[in-house]
């Protein structure tokens, strides 16, 4: 019979033997669960016209749908967010093409039907995002993302004049901050820096280079921050970072009671529509009314 002091030893050695696996596997999950975000199928179709495209990226082939419309007001490019694809853009397109805008969503790299091993959230996707600008022909240019689009389009806004507006919808400020407070209770600061140094390795990317909130000091384009006041898992402290970043001129709307992934609600779009009438030039003649989509989620992803 094993007495209670042998059982306590060997629970405190089977505690011991549990850290050490995990300070040892730890780096290496860490830097896989950054890199690899599982692809989710794509289950949504538009019922509204469109076109099938594939762009060209930075290395990678990136498929895509094109919404096209007679009003010509502008374009709007969504991207969305991690674990996520261009499916989210349904409701988006639904809403913005009878307002005048041309549409355009894509998988980003490794993600969805799109090319591409490895994630970076922002580092390539906005050379990716440049390429795709390249054959936008309808200015001026919307860049809408939610959580790592809203991430990508921050970061590229921030280099490509091209861009004349954007819409930020639950951004993290910070590539290392977001990872960090997502990271497991037995991750030390050492194992994350190791998670971290291991996943720009293998991604061939910098990690520090990842800052939304850092690039928005040089976005010079009028920029609105949407983030749910209940979102627990990029906290809204993440947009309110980036906003104070920014320059004039912009705008932040803290959701009540939204978390991450359902933000865009019938006031945020009313919120939206007057945004882009008082960013954008108006078109001469009003386009037809646009339906007001319900809650579209901001990707299925943490971040």
């Amino acid at each position: 019979m094993i007495s209670r002091r042998h059982t306590a030893a060997l629970v405190v050695v089977g505690v011991l033997l549990v850290i050490g696996v995990a300070a040892y596997v730890a780096p290496s999950f860490g830097a896989n669960a950054i890199l690899y975000p599982k692809r989710r199928p794509m289950t949504r179709q538009p019922s509204q016209p469109f076109e099938a495209v594939e762009f060209e990226g930075a290395g990678v082939k990136l498929k895509g749908w094109w919404f096209h419309t007679g009003e010509k007001r502008g374009t709007v490019v969504f991207l969305h967010g991690v674990q996520d694809n261009r499916g989210t853009a349904v409701g988006i397109a639904a809403h913005l093409v009878p307002r005048g805008f041309e549409v355009i969503a894509y998988d980003s790299r490794a993600h969805g039907e799109s090319d591409g091993d490895v994630c970076t959230y922002g580092f390539y996707e906005k050379e990716d995002l440049r390429r795709v600008l390249d054959r936008v022909t309808v200015n001026p240019i919307v860049v809408m993302g939610v959580s790592m689009g809203a991430a990508v389009a921050l970061q590229a806004a921030a280099e490509d004049r091209r861009i004349a507006a954007v819409v930020s919808v639950s951004s993290f400020s910070d590539l290392y901050t977001a990872a960090a407070e997502r990271a497991p209770f037995f991750a030390t600061t050492g194992s994350l820096a190791t998670a971290f140094e291991r996943a720009a390795k293998i991604g061939q990317f910098r990690v520090d280079d990842v800052s939304p909130m850092a690039a928005a000091a040089h976005i010079t384009a009028p920029t609105l921050v949407i983030h749910g006041d209940h979102d627990d898992e990029t906290p809204p402290e993440h947009s309110q970072r980036i906003f104070a970043a920014l320059r004039a001129p912009k705008r932040l709307i803290l959701v009540p009671n939204a978390r991450h992934s359902h933000v865009l609600d019938a006031g945020v779009w009313r919120e939206i529509d007057a945004w882009l009438d008082a960013a954008l030039p108006m078109p001469s003649r009003p386009p037809r009314t646009a339906p007001i989509p319900g809650r579209a989620p901001a990707g299925t992803g943490a971040i």
